[in-house]
C-alpha cells in the first residue's frame, strides 16, 4: 500500500505537521498578501518572486483543492486500520460498492486511542469539524486521487455521492400518473439569418460545367420482333470484330483537378461467379407405403412346403460350422498386419528428464554454458530405442515432474531454481501413439523398422517448448525436490479448506523445496487484486507467443503465482524444517493397479470433461464443502525426519498472522535425506520411507515409531518404490548400483534378491506393467542412462492370499509396536520410582560432604573430556607432541 506524501514530515508535539523553514514555494498570483510580511525587494519583484513567512501551527493541506475537489482528502489505511473499520480491500469494499459510512465517534476514539500512529491523525481536525455523525469513505481502486482510500469531508458532498440526482426530465416528456393538457402552438415564421452555411453548400455542390453532347440510336422498322441468331465470330482475323479504344489527350478542354476526395476501405477478396440452371415449378408431394404381408393361408403354405424343408436340411450344418468359426476365431482378424507389428514385440512411451551432473561450484562458474544450452526431457520408445521421439524444452534443469492424472497430455515439472514449467503435448499425440507411422497412420516403408527408415531419413525429434512458467520471485528459493497432483475430486483454497472440485478434472499441484516451504498451486487464473504501478506497466505489455507453442495456459506464463505457501515451523527451537519429499492421503490414487479395461474405460471417461482451455478461471458459484477428505500428509526432511501435519492455515490471535500447523509428530528415523516417502498401491495408511543408509515402514495413526526399521546397510540407499503387483514386495535403489528386492513375506531381515544395475548410483525407480504377463522395471542413473528390466513371474504374480497375509502381518506389527510402547513406558515409571528411593536412602545429614562428592565427581569427568580431546586431535593431526627431550 502506497504511503501518503506527508507521511515522511516530522510532527509538532500538538500533532500539526511541521514545513522547513527558509524559502517556501512561490505565492499564488492574486492571493492575500500576509500580515507582517516583509515587502518584496525591488530585485524580488523584478523576477515575480515573493518571500512568505509561514507560521509553525499552520496545518497542511491534504484536501485535493489543486483539481478542484477541496472536499476529498487521500488516506492510507493500513491493513490493521482496515479490520478496525470493515473497510477491507475487495473484501467489505469493491469497486462495485466502493462506499462505507464511518462513525465520527469511532474515528474520534481509534484517534484517541492509537495516537499519532492513527491513520485519521493527519486529518484529525476535520474529523472533530465535521458536523454530522458519520463519515464517508470511499475506496479508489484505480487510484485517481493517489491512495486507495479517500474521505468526503461535507455533507453536500456526500449526499451528492450516496443519492446520486437522476437525470432532470424533459419538459416535453410525459411523465407517469401525472396527466396534462396538450395545447397545439403553431409555428411562427421567423425571418432568414444568414451565418454562412449557404457558401459552404454552394462550394460543396457539384455542378455541371461541360455541356452534354446527346445521341440517338434507331433501327429499321422491319427488324423489330425478328429471331436473333448467335453465332461464333474470329476476332482477330475480322477488322470489324476487334476494336480498341485507346486513350488521348484532347487539346480542346483543359481541367484542373482541384479537389478530390476519396476513401478506401479494406474489403476480402472476391470473386462473382454466375450459373444458369433448368427452373422447374416447385410442387408439394406426399407419399405413404406399407409393408407386403402373405397372408396366412400364404404363410401356411409357404412353411409346409417341402422345398423349404430340403432347404433348411441342407444348410443347416453348413450355418452350425459358421457359428462355431466366429466365436472360436475372429473372421475380420488380419494376419499380415498383425505379422508386421510383431517387429517391436511391444509398445511403450517412457519420459526421461536429464540434468548436468555438476556440483554447486561447478554449475556457478559454468553459469553461462548452462544458460545456452538446457537439459531437455526426452520421450523414448520402445519400438524406437535410439532416436528420441520428442523433447521438451525446459527454461532450467528438471528434477521432477509428473503428468496429469486427468489427462496425461498435460505435464508439469518442478525446475533446480524453483520454478514450475507446464507442457501440453496434444499436438504430439498421435505421433507418440504410433512412433512408426509418425501419427500418420500409414507405413512409409515395407518391413523396415521406424528408426531405419528415421536414419535413412535424418529426421531430427521435434523440440516443443513450454507452455507456461511460473513467476520466480514467488516462487521457491531451492531446486523443487517433489511434485504432485491433487486429485480431481477436490481442491483447497487459500486458507487449506478443502471444496469440491467442480471442473472435474486436477487443477491444482503441490510442490516441496529445501527452502523450508510448501506451495500449492492453481492452474486457473486467480482474481488480480491491487498491484504496484510497476507490475500494471508490466502487465500491460502484451507478449506474443511463438505459433507453435500452445495456449492452453497463456494467461500463466511469468505471472504464476502460489495460492497457498506453507511453512513448517519446529516446535522446540526457532527454526524450519525443510522438506525435500511429500506424501498424501490421497496418492494411492496415481499408484493404483489398473489392468487394460479399466484403463480405456477410464479415457472414455475422461473424455466427456472440460479441456484444461476451457478452465481458466475457478466458478463462480461458492463451492461445497468437503469434510470427509483429511488435510494430514507426511512430509520427508532434508535432516532424514519424518513428521506428520496439517495443511490447514490458521489467524494467530495474538499478532493476526496466517500461520500454518506445528508438526503432530516428528521422528528422525533416517540419517540423512529422506529420498522417497510413497504411500502402498494396496494399503492406504501403509507408507514407506527412504533415506540414509536405512528404511522404515510405517503406519498413519500409530506415530509412535515405525512398525519396520533396517539396520543400517553396508551402502546408501537412494530411491525406493512400492511393487505394484505384490502387496509385499518394494524395491530399494542403492548408491553402488544395485537393486535390492525386498519381499515380507519371505524375510524382514535382510533382501530376497539383489539385482546388479549399473556401477554408478540410481536415481529413479518406476514400475509399470504392460500386460497382465509382462512387467517392467524403469531404473535411471547418475550417468544418464535409462535401464528398462522385466520383473520375472515370481515377482510380479502374487501368491494366493497375498493381500490377507501382508495385511495380518501389519497387524501383528502394530500390536508389537504397542506393547513395546507399553513396556517403555512402564520402564520409565519404575526408573522414577527407583530414583526417588535412593534419594530416600541418602543420609539427611550429610548435605555438605554429598556436595563435596558431586564436585569432585565433576572434576574427574572434566579431565577425562580434556584428555579425550587431546588423543581425539593428535589422531587427527592437528595437536603435535613436544618433544621432551627438546629441552
Amino acid at each position: 500500500m502506497a504511503e501518503s506524501p506527508t507521511s515522511n514530515k516530522s510532527r509538532s508535539p500538538t500533532g500539526r505537521a511541521k514545513k522547513p523553514k527558509g524559502k517556501g514555494s512561490p505565492k499564488p498570483k492574486g492571493s492575500p498578501k500576509p500580515k507582517g510580511s516583509p515587502k518584496a525587494s525591488p530585485k524580488g519583484s523584478a523576477k515575480g518572486k515573493r518571500r512568505t513567512s509561514i507560521k509553525k501551527d499552520e496545518e497542511p493541506d491534504l484536501s485535493m483543492a489543486n483539481i478542484g475537489h477541496p472536499e476529498i482528502f487521500p488516506l492510507v489505511l493500513t491493513e490493521k486500520t482496515q479490520e478496525i473499520f470493515n473497510c477491507r480491500g475487495d473484501i467489505d469494499v469493491t469497486a462495485d460498492k466502493p462506499y462505507k459510512l464511518v462513525k465520527k465517534e469511532d474515528i474520534i476514539q481509534d484517534i484517541k486511542t492509537r495516537a499519532a500512529i492513527s491513520d485519521f491523525h493527519p486529518v484529525k481536525h476535520i474529523i472533530h469539524d465535521y458536523p454530522g455523525e458519520e463519515l464517508l469513505i470511499v475506496f479508489d481502486r484505480e487510484l485517481k486521487y493517489g491512495q486507495v482510500f479517500y474521505l468526503i469531508a461535507t455533507e453536500e458532498a456526500k449526499e451528492s455521492i450516496l443519492n446520486f440526482p437522476e437525470p432532470e426530465e424533459e419538459e416535453g416528456e410525459f411523465k407517469e400518473g401525472v396527466q396534462e393538457d396538450y395545447v397545439y402552438k403553431p409555428p411562427v415564421p421567423k425571418p432568414w439569418v444568414s451565418l454562412g452555411s449557404e457558401k459552404e453548400i454552394e462550394e460543396e455542390s457539384v455542378k455541371e460545367s461541360p455541356a452534354k453532347i446527346k445521341y440517338m440510336i434507331s433501327r429499321p422498322h422491319k427488324e423489330f420482333g425478328t429471331r436473333i441468331k448467335f453465332f461464333d465470330r474470329n476476332a482477330s482475323s475480322d477488322k470489324f470484330g476487334y476494336v480498341e479504344c485507346t486513350a488521348y489527350q484532347d487539346k480542346n478542354f483543359t481541367i484542373h483537378l482541384l479537389e478530390r476526395d476519396t476513401g478506401i476501405q479494406v474489403v476480402p477478396q472476391e470473386k462473382e461467379t454466375g450459373t444458369q440452371t433448368k427452373w422447374i415449378y416447385p410442387k408439394n408431394a406426399g407419399t405413404q407405403y406399407y409393408p407386403r404381408e402373405f397372408s396366412d393361408e400364404e404363410k401356411n403354405m409357404y412353411l409346409s412346403s417341402e422345398a423349404l424343408k430340403n432347404f433348411i436340411l441342407s444348410v443347416a450344418l453348413r450355418v452350425e460350422i459358421a457359428l462355431q468359426q466366429n466365436e472360436i476365431m475372429d473372421a475380420f482378424f488380419d494376419d499380415w498386419k498383425v505379422l508386421a507389428e510383431e517387429e517391436g514385440a511391444f509398445a511403450g512411451i517412457i519420459a526421461v528428464s536429464v540434468t548436468e551432473r555438476l556440483s554447486y561450484e561447478e554449475r556457478i562458474q559454468q553459469s553461462g554454458k548452462l544458460l545456452l544450452s538446457k537439459a531437455p526431457i526426452l520421450f523414448w520408445s520402445f519400438a524406437d530405442p535410439i532416436h528420441p521421439q520428442l523433447m521438451l524444452e525446459c527454461p532450467e534443469d528438471i528434477y521432477c515432474f509428473q503428468f496429469s492424472p486427468s489427462d496425461p497430455n498435460i505435464i508439469a515439472g518442478g525446475c533446480i531454481n524453483g520454478q514450475v514449467v507446464l507442457w501440453d503435448i496434444s499436438q504430439y499425440e498421435d505421433r507418440l501413439r504410433d512412433p512408426k507411422t509418425g501419427g500418420g497412420g500409414k507405413r512409409t516403408t515395407v518391413n523396415m523398422p521406424s528408426f531405419m527408415v528415421e536414419q535413412q531419413l535424418a529426421k531430427e525429434p521435434h523440440m516443443l517448448r513450454y507452455c507456461a512458467v511460473s513467476s520466480i520471485e514467488y516462487g521457491h528459493k531451492s531446486v523443487i525436490t517433489d511434485l504432485q497432483w491433487l486429485p480431481d475430486t477436490f481442491e483447497v483454497n487459500r486458507m487449506g479448506t478443502v471444496f469440491e472440485n467442480r471442473a472435474g478434472i486436477c487443477v491444482q499441484l503441490i510442490t516441496s523445496s529445501p527452502d523450508c516451504s510448501i506451495l500449492f498451486w492453481d492452474l486457473r487464473s486467480q482474481k488480480v487484486g491491487l498491484q504496484p504501478s510497476a507490475e500494471k506497466k508490466k502487465d500491460d505489455k502484451i507478449i506474443t507467443c511463438p505459433s507453435d507453442v500452445p495456449t492452453t495456459f497463456k494467461h500463466l506464463d511469468l505471472s504464476w503465482r502460489p495460492l497457498l505457501k506453507l511453512s513448517l515451523p519446529k516446535s522446540d527451537t526457532g527454526g524450519e524444517y525443510s522438506p525435500v519429499k511429500i506424501s498424501l492421503r490421497e496418492e494411492h490414487y496415481y499408484t493404483k493397479i489398473q489392468d487394460r479395461l479399466q484403463l480405456q474405460v477410464r479415457q472414455e471417461a475422461s473424455k466427456d470433461k472440460l479441456p484444461y482451455s476451457e478452465v481458466t478461471t475457478p466458478s463462480v458459484k461458492p463451492p461445497k464443502l468437503l469434510e470427509n477428505i483429511t488435510t494430514v500428509f507426511f512430509v520427508g526432511t532434508e535432516d532424514g525426519e519424518v513428521l506428520c501435519t496439517d495443511w490447514k492455515i490458521e489467524r494467530d490471535g495474538d499478532s493476526g498472522r496466517l500461520l500454518g500447523h506445528k508438526p503432530s509428530t516428528v521422528h528422525n528415523a533416517h540419517d540423512g535425506l529422506v529420498h522417497t516417502i510413497q504411500r502402498s498401491p494396496f494399503f492406504k495408511d501403509i507408507i514407506l520411507t527412504v533415506g540414509g543408509w536405512n528404511f522404515a515402514i510405517w503406519k498413519e495413526g500409530v506415530m509412535s515409531g515405525p512398525l519396520l526399521q533396517s539396520s543400517c546397510a553396508a551402502k546408501r540407499y537412494t530411491v525406493g518404490h512400492w511393487s505394484l503387483s505384490r502387496a509385499g514386495v518394494f524395491f530399494i535403489g542403492r548408491e553402488d548400483g544395485n537393486i535390492d528386492i525386498w519381499d515380507l513375506l519371505e524375510k524382514t531381515h535382510e533382501p530376497s534378491q539383489t539385482q546388479n544395475v549399473c556401477i554408478s548410483l540410481i536415481t529413479s525407480i518406476k514400475p509399470w506393467f504392460y500386460s497382465s504377463k509382462q512387467h517392467f522395471l524403469a531404473v535411471s542413473d547418475d550417468f544418464g542412462t535409462l535401464h528398462i528390466l522385466e520383473i520375472s513371474w515370481t515377482l510380479s504374480h502374487p501368491s494366493v492370499n497375498e493381500y490377507s497375509s501382508v495385511h495380518h502381518y501389519f497387524e501383528r506389527e502394530v500390536k508389537h509396536r504397542e506393547y513395546f510402547d507399553q513396556r517403555q513406558e512402564f520402564r520409565a515409571k519404575e526408573r522414577l520410582v527407583l530414583a526417588k528411593e535412593s534419594l530416600k536412602k541418602m543420609p539427611t545429614g550429610g548435605g555438605q560432604r554429598s556436595r563435596e562428592i558431586i564436585e569432585e565427581q565433576t572434576k574427574q569427568d572434566y579431565a577425562e573430556f580434556l584428555n579425550t580431546e587431546k588423543n581425539i586431535l593428535k589422531g587427527l593431526g592437528l595437536l603435535k607432541e613436544v618433544d621432551r627431550f627438546s629441552l
